[in-house]
């Protein structure tokens, strides 16, 4: 819950600068010179980059959110086997093992959604984010059925 609040917040404060800098870009374009219109065309495009980034990320979140409820009303989210610090950190080791096991289950079954989910869980204890956030948009395109790219 605290994760959805900050994300709430944090999408927030961006619509919020974004509507500040748009705002800006629009006075600039208002006062006429081919500067300031040049420089308010300028400024108007990082706030449209902004709310497409902003909208992709949250769909991507969003559609995990549904395999993850998905998997957990199946029974099937990955159990948590990881060893930790005294501190509370994962040990590397045990995720590299559980890594391990989550890899060779997907390539027993590529073409499961469930399998490419888990192994997003265990890319991502094992801090490997970007792989961790393609095996997750993996498992999204198999779920919905849409072709996937190697």
């Amino acid at each position: 819950m605290r994760a959805k609040l900050s994300y709430a917040i944090t999408a927030a404060v961006l619509v919020f600068y974004f509507v500040l800098v748009g705002s800006r870009g629009v006075m600039l374009i208002q006062t006429g010179t081919l500067l300031t219109v040049t420089f308010g065309v300028a400024v108007l495009i990082l706030p449209v980059i902004g709310v497409w980034f902003l909208w992709k990320n949250t769909e991507f979140v969003r559609k995990a959110n549904q395999l993850a409820a998905e998997l957990d009303a199946e029974g099937g989210l990955p159990l948590d086997e990881l060893q930790r610090t005294p501190s509370g950190r994962i040990d590397r080791d045990s995720a590299d093992e559980v890594f391990a096991k989550r890899k060779a289950e997907t390539e027993a079954a590529p073409d499961d959604w469930r399998s490419w989910f888990r192994l997003a869980v265990a890319y991502h204890d094992a801090r490997d984010t970007p792989r961790a956030r393609k095996a997750m948009q993996r498992a999204i395109a198999l779920h919905e059925g849409r072709p996937v790219q190697a």
